[in-house]
């Protein structure tokens, strides 16, 4: 049976509803919030600062440094347990890496720029919101960037692909994947790519140019945040 109606009714290709802001936490030095329907994604930035312990530090330029983590009730199921998890440290490295081809340290060697990452409630797609929120708080914080970071979970049930599915899509009885994907939008180029589930290989292509399409968007409502913060005369 071929997926052709979304639970939600959403379209194949339409996103939840989207909000974006900057500048929302004050004693950071950059900082934002992403929300994708449910889902809700804070990020924090502080420095560059000294890292320590000093055998840490790379003479050479400053280092990115990404804590993700989920909020006890923050979602479906049940109840996440607090502290790190083996989630959390696949999370933060892999948003790490998404962010580390649009940033530029090298002008601040044996620093750190730490990234916090807080999901009060979430109906998926996590992690991209995350790495959107980060983006923007980075920008926020005036380290040097080459470009934002958009993110989307794109995915495919039953041979039908659609963009940015939620819990209950994810949990539908067939043949589910997920696939997450973060895109330099003025490039093109894809900083993250992973995938849950089997899709076939034309399913997957698919996936990816949907990703790019709708990241499209994400990239024009991150960047209008931006600009809403530093508006003449506000």
């Amino acid at each position: 049976m071929t997926y052709n109606k979304r639970l939600d009714g959403r379209k194949l290709d339409e996103t939840r509803p989207i909000e974006a802001k900057v500048g929302i936490i004050e004693r950071a030095d950059g900082s934002a919030i992403f929300k994708i329907g449910q889902t809700i994604a804070y990020a924090a930035v502080y420095g560059p600062r000294n890292l320590y312990p000093k055998f840490m530090q790379d003479p050479q330029k400053g280092i990115l440094r990404v804590n993700y983590n989920m909020m006890p009730f923050s979602g479906h199921g049940e109840r996440v347990r607090p502290g790190g998890s083996r989630r959390a440290k696949e999370i933060s490295m892999v948003t790490e890496k998404a962010l580390l081809p649009v940033i530029d340290l090298s002008d601040f060697p044996n620093a750190v720029v730490d990234v916090f990452i807080e999901l009060p409630q979430t109906d998926a797609g996590t992690r991209c919101a995350g790495i959107c929120a980060a983006a923007m708080a980075l920008a926020d914080a005036g380290i040097m960037m080459k470009d934002l970071v958009s993110a989307v979970a794109v995915g495919c049930i039953d041979g039908t692909v659609i963009a940015d599915l939620n819990y209950d899509e994810e949990a539908f009885e067939g043949k589910v994947a997920d696939i997450p994907v973060a895109i330099l939008p003025n490039s093109g180029e894809i900083s993250l790519l992973q995938m849950d589930g089997e899709v076939s290989q034309e399913n997957i292509k698919d996936a990816i140019e949907l990703a790019k399409k709708v990241t499209k968007n994400i990239y024009e409502i991150q960047k209008q945040a931006l600009k809403d913060k530093f508006k003449v005369g506000e």
